[in-house]
């Protein structure tokens, strides 16, 4: 009977080493067998320690092997202490036994071929053909190509992820790290649930940003559902992307994205234009996301501007967006007017100025409805009789009688007064002025046309007996909150605001308010903003909800007020700091800037200069339009054509007081108006303690 050679050297090894084990001791205690003895049990004892303490399996075994080390010390200790051999002869006995438990147990040999143990008599078996394992369900055999076998090879070691298996692989070209995968359930008729991009990450070793997964429709010769998954890998590809995005991905991710300023948008082209030095941006929002929302803030900060500097432009038309960037604001360049610029087309528009986004922006002179009235509000300095003088000389090329009334002079309006066929100041000349336009609603009501018809005005049609006349009232609302005029000038506003565009009559308000509480009713702001385009100059902040509210403009339209200053602040403001210099003063700027408001949502303009220091005479026609002869005779008929710088005639206000000791010079309040109708109680307009002081007064005769 053979035996292997492990189990024979080990046998051997135990039957030699047992005699000197028991005679070492006796014969030299110092000799340095028995340190080596007690050394190598030493080590034993650890190496049991170590097995004890330890978390793999085996813990027994591994102290079995070491037991022969640790009892041959022991005996070697025994031996060391006996007298001689010791009674009975003790110590070979020791050494005899642990020679015999070696020979039995054989704890190295036969524990290191616990898997190698062959019957040693059996008889070799037969050879058999082994049956062909199955193939592993991540790699079936499919005839994938390669690059699709190594990918299922490294998914299968991985762990196969979410309990899939890859049915193909498709590398990026270029791209030396990017793959597509096509995965499906291990398991047939069982969905995808447990797939995360975190477990792909991990088994290719990426971020998870680089991880995209998609569900998979199906296709025909292709099944699709949640037991399939369209897996992109894509690490260069968005390595890439950080460090130089086409324009399309720079949008998607810096525009487009969920929580973007302009989310949901798609990148459709960029067009910069060198002459204007603009960039223009064109997106498109899908239709189920309805209106695009738009975050100017966000949206300046992503293209690397401020939104008060004034750059940034965006117009929305319908689900398109279009975003204008300019190297410069266009509100701090200066527009010189024209007089081609300010003469009306066919249709009544000409050039007020350029908007933001550098398209012309066109106010008219008339309406499908007829005359145009006009509404212009500024602060003071804004810009307001730069932009009444824009719209006087269009009138005036347009062929208009122009008039012009004035709350109080300036040199500005006494220029424009030059090319006007009435120009006047103060109160009393504007109610005067109100007056004619409201004698002339009838006057014109009763002139028939060349067909022998009366017709209402239309400038499309011919054979009209009059011309449009335009009637300008500068600081209206001061003259309107005068204790002895303002009741009638508000009363006559409202019915020429009414009545007036059927028969080309258009009146033209401008001021630095429109609110009810300031005196401007709301019957007369409703006209005016039905019949004629406003513009709004730069107003205080705080103002600017208010004011557009009061124009009828919903909240969501309601613009962000205008920066201080379009000009960009001066650099070195630190090195300015730390020199303890001032700071330059700043460049407003801002004159003729604000919005026109053609529809709902207010446009931000800058107004055309009109340069009244070189003269406006090249701005106007040669000839200043007037009324007809017809007119101004029906006019004198009635006592209203003279010269209204006059003070008030006797009569021309009410009956003359009895008192021979009264004001003679002072209108009577009430009563019968020459060439209009009874003057109407005020009490809507009270809405101060100085409009009711006034309105105390005047029923009091005070």
């Amino acid at each position: 009977m053979s035996v292997p050679r492990s189990v024979a050297l080990e046998r051997t090894l135990y039957t030699l080493a047992a005699p000197v084990l028991a005679a070492a001791p006796n014969l030299s205690p110092d000799s340095p067998v028995n340190a080596v003895v007690q050394l190598a049990g030493a080590a034993g004892i650890g190496g049991c320690f170590l097995a004890y303490k330890g978390d793999e399996s085996g813990a027994g075994r591994k102290m079995l092997r070491w037991s022969p080390l640790v009892l041959a010390a022991a005996v070697d200790v025994a031996a060391k202490h006996t007298p001689g051999m010791g009674p009975w002869c003790l110590d070979a006995l020791l050494a005899a036994g642990w020679a015999a438990a070696g020979l039995l147990v054989l704890p190295f040999s036969r524990h290191t071929r616990r898997h190698h143990r062959p019957a040693l008599a059996a008889p070799a078996p037969a050879p058999q053909l082994q049956p062909v394992g199955e193939p592993s369900p991540a790699l079936p055999d499919d005839g994938a190509d390669a690059f699709t076998r190594q990918v299922r090879q490294l998914w299968e070691n991985r762990g196969m992820p979410g309990r899939t298996i890859v049915v193909t692989a498709t590398p990026h070209p270029g791209m030396a790290h990017d793959l597509s995968l096509l995965l499906r359930a291990s398991e047939a008729g069982r969905p995808i649930s447990s797939l995360t991009p975190e477990a792909v990450a991990a088994a290719f070793g990426v971020d998870v940003t680089d991880v995209t997964i998609k569900d998979v429709v199906r296709q025909y010769g292709r099944e699709g559902g949640p037991a399939w998954k369209e897996v992109d890998v894509t690490p260069d590809a968005n390595e890439r992307r950080r460090k130089a995005p086409t324009a399309r991905e720079w949008w998607a991710d810096r525009i487009g994205a969920a929580g973007g300023p302009i989310p949901g948008s798609q990148f459709v082209k960029e067009v910069r234009d060198h002459a204007r030095k603009v960039t223009h941006y064109i997106a498109q929002v899908p239709d189920e996301m309805g209106e695009p929302r738009v975050n100017q803030h966000s949206l300046a900060a992503a293209l690397k501007t401020k939104y008060d500097e004034g750059r940034l432009f965006v117009t929305v038309d319908g689900s398109q967006v279009l975003v204008s960037l300019w190297d410069s604001s266009p509100l701090a360049q200066v527009f010189p007017a024209t007089r081609e610029l300010l003469t009306p087309d066919k249709d009544g528009r000409w050039v007020t100025g350029f908007l933001g986004n550098g398209q012309p922006a066109r106010n008219r002179v008339y309406t499908d409805r007829g005359a145009a009235h006009g509404l212009f509000v500024a602060p003071s300095g804004g810009g307001k009789t730069q932009l009444m003088g824009l719209h006087v000389a269009a009138d005036a090329l347009f062929g208009a009688v122009v008039m012009l009334a004035t709350e109080a002079p300036d040199e500005k309006t006494a220029a424009l007064g030059k090319h006007t066929a009435r120009y006047g100041v103060g109160a009393l000349y504007m109610i005067r002025l109100l007056r004619v336009l409201n004698a002339l609603m009838e006057i014109r009501g009763e002139m028939p046309w060349e067909d022998g018809q009366i017709h209402e005005w239309d400038p499309t049609q011919p054979g009209c007996p009059y011309r449009m006349l335009s009637a300008y009232f500068d600081e209206f609302l001061s003259a309107a909150r005068n204790g002895d005029y303002g009741p009638e000038i508000m009363d006559l506003a409202e019915l020429v605001s009414v009545k007036g565009r059927k028969y080309g009559v258009g009146i033209k308000v401008a001021g630095q308010s429109i609110y009810v509480q300031d005196g401007f009713t709301q019957l007369l702001c409703e006209n005016l903003r039905e019949n004629c385009i406003p513009v709004v100059l730069k107003v205080a902040p705080k103002k600017v909800g208010d004011m557009f509210k009061a124009l009828g403009i919903p909240p969501e339209h309601v613009p962000d007020p205008l920066p201080r200053s379009f000009s960009p602040a001066e650099a070195g403001r630190i090195e300015r700091v730390m020199r303890g210099e001032p700071e330059p003063p700043a460049d407003s700027n801002t004159g003729g800037a604000g919005w026109i408001v053609e529809g709902t949502q207010p446009d931000v303009l800058r107004t055309l200069f009109m340069d009244f220091s070189a003269g406006i005479a090249g701005y106007f026609p040669d000839t200043v339009a007037t009324l007809t002869d017809y007119e101004i005779r029906e006019l004198e008929a009635r006592e209203l054509w003279f010269d209204w710088t006059e003070p008030p005639r006797p009569g021309e206000f009410g009956p003359e007081p009895d008192d021979e000791d009264g004001d003679d010079g002072a209108p009577q309040k009430g009563g019968k108006r020459r060439g209009g109708s009874t003057s109407a109680a005020r009490r809507d307009t009270v809405t101060t303690p100085r409009q009711a002081l006034e309105a105390i007064k005047s029923l009091t005769d005070a």
